[in-house]
């Protein structure tokens, strides 16, 4: 029998959120005034966006090579601007999450720099606060899913237990690395699939 859940575990894009990456490449595109083309080729063709995720670099000096790579100065402010317009909760996911009992805990990790942190505050404020200091981004960890030393470090910090965690993300190559971390693990694609797998493993 499978040691009970104290800890639900959950990824960001394509689980608590839609996010359509073209629609920040514009949007930081328009405000910037330069080509949409070249906001793609920084975000995605130089490594930078990666650097930052997995906490090689700060927010400061990511902003700054952003900001120099595209000779246009990139702000905190524009930055999660551009995230929010390009982002979009899942609400079926969000209330069944938000349904479960207090007994379990919640906490996030996603792959990206701290300052998604700000844009999940915006996004999902109500499950924002039940996670708390569970609200964990890869680049302030040190790493990227789905190495296994990230999760490790997650639980670290949350204070659980591996075998009474329970990780969900879209992307079965990180649900891998979660489960050869120890964790228990599922991938899930929408609503329908988060509920089956809570019920699987007894939350719900």
């Amino acid at each position: 029998m499978k040691p009970s859940i104290e800890l639900l575990l959950l990824d960001v894009d394509g689980v608590l959120l839609d996010y359509q990456r073209s629609v920040r490449v514009r949007h930081l595109a328009r405000s910037l005034c330069v080509d949409s083309a070249q906001v793609q080729q920084v975000l995605s063709g130089t490594g930078l966006e990666t650097r930052y995720d997995s906490g090689a670099i700060s927010t400061a000096a990511y902003l700054h090579a952003l900001s120099e790579a595209l000779q246009a100065e990139v702000s905190e402010a524009l930055w999660i601007q551009a995230r929010l317009a390009a982002s979009r909760p899942r609400a079926e996911v969000v209330q069944r999450i938000l349904a479960l009992s207090e007994s379990v805990r919640i906490g996030v990790l996603t792959n990206n720099g701290p300052l998604m942190a700000e844009v999940l505050r915006a996004l999902l404020p109500t499950l924002c606060h039940r996670v708390g200091e569970g609200l964990l981004c890869s680049g302030a960890l040190g790493g990227r899913k789905p190495d296994q030393a990230l999760y490790q470090r997650a639980l670290q910090r949350l204070q659980a237990a591996p075998s009474r965690t329970l990780f969900i993300d879209d992307l079965f190559t990180n649900v891998r690395g979660a489960r050869l971390a120890g964790l228990q693990a599922e991938t899930v694609r929408d609503g329908r699939s988060v509920g089956r797998v809570l019920k699987r493993h007894g939350l719900q």
